[in-house]
Formats: C-alpha cells, sequence, structure tokens
C-alpha cells in the first residue's frame, strides 16, 4: 500500500507534515532518483532522499510514539539551531537514535511554561491543526486598565491581521497570583496556535501583556515540581489520551517503566540534569568569549 510522502517523512522524524509539504515543494525530494512534488505517493520498496540524503521508511507498526513534557524558561527558541547563538528547547532533550523530537507548536522567546514534543510526526500535526480544537491554557499578566466590555470582546472575537480570534474563556487568577495595581493576572483559553494570538489578542485592546505562560495543553496541566529546562516523558495512559483525542489508534508500547516515578525522572535527577546543562553552557560561552578576546 502507498502512502502520502509527505506523511512518510514526518513519521521519519524530519518535522511537522505541514513542514514537510513546504520541503516537497520546495523541490528538496526525490523518489528513486526523481525530484517529485506535492501529491506523490509512495512505497516501501522505494528510495527517499530529502537535501540528497536516504530517509528510512519507517511504518505506522514500527513507530513507537513517545511525548515529552518540557517546562519552557524564558530567553529559549523553537529552533534546532540559532545564528544568534541563543539557547534552544531542543538543547537538553534526550538524545534519540534513529529519530528526532518534534515541537507540538512552538513558545515565543519570552513566552514560558508547557511545551510537548513527540517522536511521531503524523501525531504532531493533529495536535496542532485548528480543526481539532485540542484547548491550550495560559497564564498572563496585564498591565493596563481592563473592564468587563474589553474581556466581552476579547470572548465574542477580535479582528486581527490574519483573522478573527478570541478567548473561549478568561478568568481573573486575584491578588495570590502577585497582580497590584494595575496589574492583574488571567487564565485564557484558546483552540489555536497562531504566532502571538495570546499576546495580540490583549494588545488589540491596548493594554501589553508583561509575563505569560503556558499552563495546559489538553487536558495536561504543567507539573508544579517540574523546574524550568526539566522534562518528563508521558506515560502510555497519558499518550493513548491525546491519541484518542485526535483519533489516532492507541500504542500498546511505552518507552516508560512502570517505575519510572520512583527512579531516573525524579525531581531529584531532572533538577541535576538542568543545573548541569547550565553549568555546561555558561562554561562553553566563557572559552567563546575568551577566545574572541586573545582574536
Amino acid at each position: 500500500m502507498s502512502e502520502k510522502l509527505q506523511k512518510v517523512l514526518a513519521r521519519a522524524g524530519k518535522g511537522s507534515r505541514r513542514k514537510m509539504e513546504t520541503i516537497i515543494a520546495e523541490g528538496r525530494v526525490s523518489v528513486d532518483g526523481k525530484v517529485v512534488g506535492l501529491g506523490e505517493r509512495v512505497t516501501d520498496n522505494q528510495v527517499i532522499r530529502l537535501d540528497g540524503f536516504v530517509v528510512k521508511y519507517i511504518t505506522e507498526a514500527d513507530t513507537v510514539c513517545r511525548v515529552l513534557a518540557y517546562n519552557k524558561p524564558e530567553g529559549e527558541v523553537c529552533t534546532r539551531s540559532d545564528e544568534e547563538g541563543r539557547k534552544t528547547v531542543f538543547e537538553r532533550l534526550p538524545h534519540l537514535n534513529g529519530g528526532r523530537w518534534i515541537s507540538i507548536g512552538r513558545l515565543d522567546i519570552n513566552t514560558s511554561g508547557l511545551l510537548l514534543f513527540t517522536t511521531d510526526g503524523e501525531f504532531a500535526n493533529r495536535m496542532m491543526h485548528p480543526s481539532r480544537e485540542v484547548e491550550r491554557e495560559y497564564a498572563v499578566r496585564i498591565f493596563g486598565e481592563v473592564d468587563d466590555a474589553m474581556l466581552n470582546r476579547l470572548r465574542m472575537g477580535v479582528k486581527l491581521d490574519d483573522g478573527e480570534a478570541k478567548f473561549l474563556s478568561i478568568k481573573e487568577s486575584g491578588k495570590e497570583a502577585g497582580g497590584e495595581g494595575i496589574n492583574r493576572w488571567y487564565h485564557v483559553v484558546l483552540t489555536e496556535g497562531r504566532t502571538r494570538e495570546v499576546r495580540r489578542l490583549w494588545e488589540s485592546q491596548g493594554v501589553q501583556v508583561s509575563r505569560l505562560m503556558r499552563v495546559r495543553y489538553g487536558q495536561l496541566h504543567l507539573d508544579k515540581q517540574l523546574p524550568q529546562g526539566g522534562w518528563v516523558e508521558l506515560g502510555l495512559k497519558e499518550v493513548n489520551h491525546f491519541r484518542k483525542l485526535v483519533e489516532l489508534p492507541k500504542e500498546t508500547e511505552s518507552k516508560v517503566r512502570i517505575d519510572e516515578k520512583k527512579t531516573t525522572n525524579t525531581q531529584a535527577r531532572i533538577r541535576r540534569a538542568v543545573k548541569k546543562h547550565t553549568q555546561h553552557r555558561k562554561s562553553t560561552e566563557r572559552r567563546r568569549n575568551t577566545s574572541r578576546t586573545r582574536n
């Protein structure tokens, strides 16, 4: 049986299906030595190359869908490398043999909180697609005057540059969240992941977002005990909850051990890993700066 080329590339860990469609359209993919376009279907006995490199054909039956929950700090970018030398969200993730982590959506450099990664490109594509209406919840600190009329407009929908957008719900968090004066904390929910959508919605009403943190994706809440820069792999039950949500078949295998919470993914281990990574990066930056000074 044949499959869509972009689906095969996404499953191989080359990126989301949407990104693969762009790459195919750019003429960067060949099948059996011939550059192909969108709409191409392939089988497991054909040779697929991306930018000249052979892509291993992985069937759905051979794929284990793994999912990580990562607590992203502010200051990290959601790209695999950065020309400006900024930290990326991929630096701290565990190494994979024969695959790579795909981010399920993005958070901008000034946004912190829950970011999901997976090894399954099709799963990532469905989780991100607006038609699936997977909820994202954010804690947001607003600087400026907010009234009921403004909140009603944000719930009903306002026009942005890329179309109408709205929050499904808006709830004030109260003073316990640290708001005072004209700084107020709110929890907002939406089902899309457009670029800077939460910030642009508030800014359309003449107020500023001074802090933004994603606290929930679907039914998964950010673990308050998970330190910034730390990650934890989801168990089979949690993975299958998300797969059911986007109408994918259940997984029967997991890389997470039954006693995971008591051993390798303890909070102490996570904190040590975060500290070690931070120290290593600082040491690398010092050596780089010293080298520049000498030159």
